[in-house]
């Protein structure tokens, strides 16, 4: 069973902005319209809550506007200092790298401008509120209508899935969080691209404990092409094992709960507090290694570029060879 996403009337007050600077909001960006102007509604819902400064949405990759073209909207206003957020979940390489170079190139287009820069999601209460509520309502007789008991069924946690070993690790300290205390026989935790295991081996798993049922968290803010490979997939498990009744939740999309963790972002950008989880962070251990004790953020390693006109090779499909490669830095 696929559950629809629905987006809730947003009534909420947030803590108030210490100064009115402009708001660059990043998002990673699909070639899935639905995906694309979900960002954009999030990012205007955003700002309709406090219209006090502009929120502008841009994207990393795959379709526009682009980041420079998201300042340079903010530039024709005036303004020349900007907070810029990644609307990421995890901090990955897009986090850590790509983000910070587009802004470094800006830059050197407009020396002018100054940018603080925020943090990712993370795991917050918020987001741990948000999944207890939607499971809560997967309880629903409308939605189990066989009424099997939580004690059996298993959660399947499914992340992005990233070259970047301390964001994969997030995912499964996420996904026990949730299990903790909801008295669901387990939770099993997969990806659904680069890392391992795989989705198709995270139902293996849950099968394991012979549970009446399977409930698919896919951890996505908004949808696009990896959603719908996740439902795809989820309908391909229940047509094979028609005995389990499967439910593949939505993505999160334009939520509540997720608007005072944009807030709290923001305004840490305004304050100069923001902290960034670095301890195990590859790109760290591998500047210290050279010999480099301090972990900076601006991260200017190049133009990382995707044209994604052709299926790119998986890489990581080979579970050795990604052993072998994922603590590597590029």
């Amino acid at each position: 069973m696929q559950i629809t996403s629905s987006q809730p009337q947003l009534n909420l007050e947030l803590p108030p902005l210490p100064m009115q600077r402009p708001l660059l909001m990043v998002g990673h960006g699909t070639k899935n319209p639905q995906g694309r102007q979900t960002f954009i509604d999030f990012a205007k819902t955003y700002e309709q809550l406090d219209p006090s400064r502009p929120v502008v949405p841009c994207f990393l990759e795959l379709t526009q506007p682009t980041i420079l073209e998201g300042i340079e909207a903010c530039l024709a206003q005036g303004y020349t200092e900007f907070s810029v957020l990644p609307i990421l979940l995890f901090a990955a390489r897009h986090n850590k790298f790509d983000v910070t170079n587009e802004l470094d190139r800006a830059r050197s287009i407009y020396p002018q401008l100054k940018f603080y820069y925020g943090r990712h999601f993370g795991i917050t209460p918020n987001i741990l509120d948000l999944w207890r509520s939607r499971l809560e309502a997967l309880d629903q007789p409308e939605n189990n209508p066989e009424g099997v008991a939580r004690s059996q069924t298993v959660l399947l946690f499914v992340g992005r899935g990233s070259s970047d070993p301390d964001a994969n690790g997030d995912v499964y300290k996420l996904a026990r969080m949730i299990w903790e205390g909801s008295g669901y026989a387990t939770v099993e935790t997969c990806f659904i691209g680069i890392t391992h295991p795989r989705l198709e081996e995270g139902f293996n798993r849950a099968r394991l404990y012979n549970p009446k049922r399977i409930i698919v968290l896919p951890y996505f803010l908004f949808t696009g092409v990896l959603m719908e490979k996740i439902f795809d997939i989820t309908a391909q498990q229940q047509a094979q094992h028609p005995d389990i009744a499967m439910t593949c939740l939505p993505e999160m999309g334009i939520h509540s709960q997720l608007m005072p963790v944009v807030r709290q972002r923001e305004i840490e950008t305004q304050l100069g507090n923001v902290q960034m989880n670095c301890e195990m962070c590859k790109f760290r251990l591998a500047a210290v290694g050279e010999g480099n004790h301090g972990h900076h953020h601006d991260h200017n390693h190049g133009h990382h570029h995707h044209d994604h006109d052709h299926p790119a090779p998986d890489v990581y499909a080979d579970v050795e060879k990604y052993h072998n490669r994922i603590w590597q830095v590029p």
